[in-house]
């Protein structure tokens, strides 16, 4: 039943033909072959290794063929009781069967290793692109999408990047020499065997549509199943914070149905499949068998040549079948290349190499300033129009307003993530230097997000995470400045007790406070607080910028906030609200903390 499925696998070469076909006529053949183009430049990596496989495979293959031949000699001698070159014969057969198995498993060896490092290369290459690509070009792929291309478009590539040239060049010699094997002896059954192959995959090409169908909807519901339960892990807190446990074990039961519907319907067309594929199967095995003892009962072969000609009948079939079922492969490959490079391809972020020069002015701090600012996400609908802002150093500066009227997108512009249509955001030195906003001026900036953004590990890898080798006193130092150290001492590890994913076991405001540790830690030159201390108390949200101001003077501080007390101790207020960035009064700001 093994051959039979092969065979219906080896069917979808039919389609894929028809499709490389269709891509010629309609001129867009040319996109594979610049997928495939780009595939070979990691091949090109590895073109000794590929002529090293390349070798072994043609050796193996020949070994196999001799050692089939030895054996068809091997049973004549037995069956005709002429021991003259037994046991010539015997080492023969052994022990091209013990070099082609050695060659193989060096084959499958060299295959598994080469495929990892080419995997390894293509997701480093990958990987850097990403995250250097253009936040607003990223950002129309979902992180789902991008995780998918990043592990099962790219081990697609890796496991036919080397071996796809070597698999050509390897079933078209074992097709060829098995056939002319065949022939040597035999040319009747030579084309009786040629024959059969290529009549199997013909008439599964008529199945293979329907089965394409259910394998679609088997991974559309498996991905649906899927999503319905990451996003129930994901939020089982809030699941059972809701009391609705029992309604999503009960959408689960849904989807469990539904998933045994399709897949029992899938395997009824499997077993209606296998059963008409068998009988056509048995039906040529059984045609060959017969020739065969016509064959041996008029005595024109051998019972050797009869076992080597029902043995090599099989592996032309299945050597045709490798030699079609490439141009999937290669289709496949090509997709997926297609999908990497179009991530790949994204506009990479902007770097500007001057902005080095004001690294010699960190210990002075940098004033941070926006003049004349438009920008959209998309074109028409403005977020920020016409707009000014500046924070100085030492000063804690506030953006106030509604949600989801741009203060986030002020946050992106200052950190450079998105770039004004018109006017400019600029860093300037206290020597009147000033760059704009780019990628290489984000390392002067720390970042307190909104929401929990602490990671599995130790308290002690989420701080160095901005600061590899800060020390341990280092570390202590910053969780003080955060008031954060009160209840880390207490903790059976200190800063070396492991926490959740999410901060499980903390507190949301106990998050919040190793998160802000964290951005002090780095002791980068400018902070920005995207509403960081809304789950702290009033007393502890005033004694944690107040170190911050206190431990260090030169910091410019900008904080997204609602908080009355946060705007108390600023220095200047600034309003978003209906796409505009009004500084306010010192009248407005106070009647502003008093109505919150």
């Amino acid at each position: 039943m093994d051959e039979e499925n092969k065979e219906i696998q080896g069917s979808k070469s039919f389609e894929s033909l028809d499709i490389l076909i269709r891509r010629w006529k309609d001129g867009t053949f040319g996109e594979i072959i610049d997928d495939w183009k780009w595939i070979f430049t990691y091949s090109a990596r590895y073109k000794k290794v590929i002529a090293f496989y390349l070798i072994l495979g043609i050796l193996s293959t020949t070994l196999g063929l001799v050692s089939s031949v030895a054996s068809k000699y091997l049973i004549d001698i037995i069956t005709g009781h002429d021991t003259g070159k037994l046991w010539i014969l015997i080492t023969v057969a052994v022990g091209s069967t013990v070099f082609s198995l050695v060659f193989g498993s060096i084959l499958s060896r060299i295959n598994a290793k080469i495929s990892i490092d080419i995997s390894n290369d293509i997701q480093a290459d990958i990987f850097d692109q990403i995250v250097d690509a253009d936040w607003l070009a990223l950002n129309n792929y979902t992180n789902g999408d991008i995780l998918n291309r990043f592990t099962g478009d790219v081990s697609t590539i890796s496991s036919n990047a080397i071996s796809w040239l070597p698999s050509i060049v390897l079933a078209i010699y074992n097709f060829i020499a098995t056939f002319c094997l065949i022939l040597y002896y035999d040319w009747i059954m030579a084309l009786f065997a040629f024959g059969t192959a290529p009549l199997m995959l013909i008439m599964s090409r008529f199945v293979i549509k329907k089965q394409r169908d259910y394998n679609k909807k088997m991974r559309e519901m498996s991905s649906e199943v899927m999503t319905f339960e990451v996003d129930t892990f994901y939020n089982f807190d809030t699941i059972k914070s809701f009391g609705i446990s029992h309604l999503y074990s009960k959408k689960l039961r849904w989807w469990q149905q539904k998933f045994k519907d399709i897949s029992l319907k899938y395997n009824m067309f499997s077993i209606k499949t296998n059963i008409v594929m068998s009988v056509m199967g048995s039906v040529v095995q059984f045609a060959a068998f017969g020739y065969c003892l016509f064959r041996l009962w008029t005595n024109g072969i051998t019972y050797g040549t009869m076992t080597l000609f029902l043995q090599q009948k099989s592996k032309l079939s299945s050597a045709f079948s490798s030699v079609v079922s490439i141009i999937p492969s290669f289709l496949n490959s090509s997709v997926s290349a297609h999908r990497i490079r179009e991530i790949v391809q994204l506009p990479r972020e902007v770097h500007i190499p001057e902005s080095s020069k004001m690294d010699e002015f960190i210990k002075d701090g940098f004033t941070v300033k926006m003049e004349n600012t438009n920008f959209a996400y998309k074109e028409g609908t403005h977020v920020i129009t016409d707009s000014d802002f500046i924070a100085r150093p030492g000063e804690i500066v506030a953006l106030v307003g509604p949600s989801g009227e741009g203060k986030t997108t002020m946050i992106r512009l200052i950190l450079g993530l998105v770039r004004p249509q018109n006017g400019d955001v600029t860093l300037c030195a206290a020597n009147g230097e000033s760059v704009p906003m780019n990628t290489e001026t984000r390392h002067m900036f720390a970042y307190v997000p909104q929401g929990n953004t602490i990671l599995t590990g130790t308290i002690a890898e989420n701080m160095r995470m901005v600061k590899e080798e800060a020390t341990d006193e280092e570390i202590i130092e910053a969780l003080k400045v955060a008031c954060a150290w009160d209840f880390v001492e207490k903790l059976p590890d200190t800063i070396n007790t492991n926490i959740g994913e999410r901060g499980r076991g903390l507190s949301e405001g106990q998050a919040q406070r190793i998160a802000i540790a964290r951005a002090i830690l780095r002791d980068a030159p400018i902070l920005l607080l995207d509403e960081a201390t809304s789950a702290l108390d009033v007393t502890t949200e005033r004694m944690v910028l107040k170190n911050i101001v206190h431990q260090h003077p030169n910091k410019t501080c900008i904080v997204t906030t609602h908080r009355p007390s946060v705007l108390n101790l600023c220095q200047r207020v600034y309003r978003v609200m209906q796409t505009k960035v009004t500084q306010l009064s010192e009248e407005e700001s106070s009647r502003m903390a008093i109505d919150f």
